[in-house]
């Protein structure tokens, strides 16, 4: 089975643990025998325990990148946006991708899906079903409708020609109001989850007639200039030859806090103290400090270092546009060697704690309008200052002055106090190197 896994979003809705770096689909929520897992760990362990074989391709843009090596591993085949140009032009970059860089066939089917649904393993039996269909051509197009369980106003409706487990498509409807739903609903519609399988030579067609383009690095090199467009507009409201698969086991889209608490095992993560009275309450704490509430109903508290919400389940749907008029730098975010959190920020001064995991490294880089001066507090690997390797350890201090090259290769776990010093402190003062350059 070949599946494009659709990553994209800023996860502003689920503020304080996302940003624009930190989407939801990346906040270990998810109780495993070990810890927590994300929803994009969850979804591949899913996909790849119903098919082992799975040639699993995640498409998303390049803020994304390294938050899916960090929890995924650096085998991930991942398809990367230059920049954010909706579902249709990201989906034709991943077919291509697939097949002048994966080779895959144009005749194999491909499956599209969301990275964060919340599911369970008979959502993945079924796209296997969805897979077969496509390989089975009797339409270009084969979607999965989900069974609804209410009149949503969050999702786009289809409307099957009849109730069979697979039929053909009679109409799609836009997100309507609660009583047009409702009609809907009555008429035998299926919720839109976005969920559709192909043949790749179809999608990568189309492709073909709406953009100019040679071939997967071609198109990559000109996705900048390609029109906004999501898939459903320019390729499946034109599509004649459509049907649809009915899917009713669980699914869940984690888009909010009122829906993401729903699936927490426990009423809280991190540190925090809940008494008898508190009723429907759960606390996501990512702070070395202690949250206590006393009294609460219905409610969501969220820390990070980002900020702190206190919201009402209900009230907390409605957060975005109070996220968009917060302005400040990125707090917290994955790499694909570990992580880094901002502890203090001064005018002329950056402090962060950074983890580094085992076997990784940062990139080899210089910048050159600040001095950065490194404490490492736990664990042991080498430094490389200007092509000069030293190995270190907790309490070494290793200082780099404007301009000169350096990086940091862990051989545990590593963490490391980073102080920036400088009038412009910036993320684009940063030039990397080829560390194999280098003799040391």
């Amino acid at each position: 089975m070949n599946v494009i896994l659709l990553s994209g979003g800023s996860g502003k809705r689920l503020w304080p643990l996302s940003n624009d770096i930190r989407s939801k689909q990346f906040i270990k929520i998810f109780k495993t025998e070990t810890g927590y897992e994300s929803m994009v760990q969850r979804v591949y362990r899913q996909i790849t325990a119903v098919d082992p074989d799975a040639n699993v391709t995640i498409a998303t843009s390049k803020t994304q990148v390294s938050s899916i090596h960090n929890q995924l591993g650096d085998a991930v085949s991942v398809c990367v946006e230059p920049c954010r140009r909706d579902t249709f032009p990201a989906i034709a970059l991943a077919t291509a991708y697939l097949h002048d860089v994966k080779g895959v066939s144009l005749e194999e089917p491909v499956v599209v899906c969301p990275v964060d649904p919340y599911v369970d393993n008979d959502y993945f039996e079924a796209l296997k079903k969805l897979s077969d269909l496509a390989a089975a051509g009797a339409a270009n197009l084969t979607l999965m409708g989900i069974e609804p369980t209410y009149p949503s106003e969050k999702y786009g409706y289809i409307i099957p020609e009849s109730a069979e487990a697979v039929s053909k498509v009679k109409t799609f409807k836009e997100k309507p109001d609660a009583k047009t739903a409702a009609s809907y609903i009555a008429q035998g519609a299926l919720w839109n989850g976005g969920v559709f399988a192909y043949k790749l030579r179809y999608v990568l067609d189309r492709a073909h007639e709406l953009i100019n383009f040679a071939d997967y690095r071609d198109l990559f090199e000109k996705y900048d200039s390609l029109q906004k467009i999501s898939f459903d507009y320019a390729v499946v409201e034109k599509e004649p030859e459509i049907q649809v698969m009915r899917f009713a086991g669980q699914w869940k889209d984690m888009g909010t806090w009122n829906t993401l608490t729903e699936a927490m095992e426990d009423p809280s993560i991190g540190k925090a103290i809940l008494d008898d009275t508190c009723h429907n309450v759960h606390v996501l704490n990512e702070l070395d400090v202690p949250v206590l509430c006393m009294g609460l109903k219905d409610v969501v508290v969220s820390a990070s270092p980002e900020g702190i919400l206190v919201s009402d389940k209900d009230q907390s749907s409605y957060i975005k546009p109070f996220v968009d008029a917060i302005n400040q730098q990125i707090m917290f975010a994955e790499k694909s060697w570990g992580s880094f959190r901002v502890l203090d920020v001064e005018d002329e001064s950056l402090t962060i704690k950074v983890t580094l995991n085992p076997g990784h490294r940062m990139n080899y880089h210089s910048h050159s309008r600040r001095d950065e001066v490194w404490t490492v507090i736990s664990g042991r690997g080498c430094a490389i200052v200007d092509g000069t390797k030293r190995e270190v350890k907790a309490g070494d201090v290793i200082v780099m002055k404007a301009g000169c090259r350096h990086t940091i290769l862990a051989e545990s776990e590593l963490k490391l106090i980073e102080v920036q010093l400088g009038r412009e402190i910036s993320v684009h003062d940063k030039q990397k190197f080829p560390l194999e350059d280098e003799k040391h």
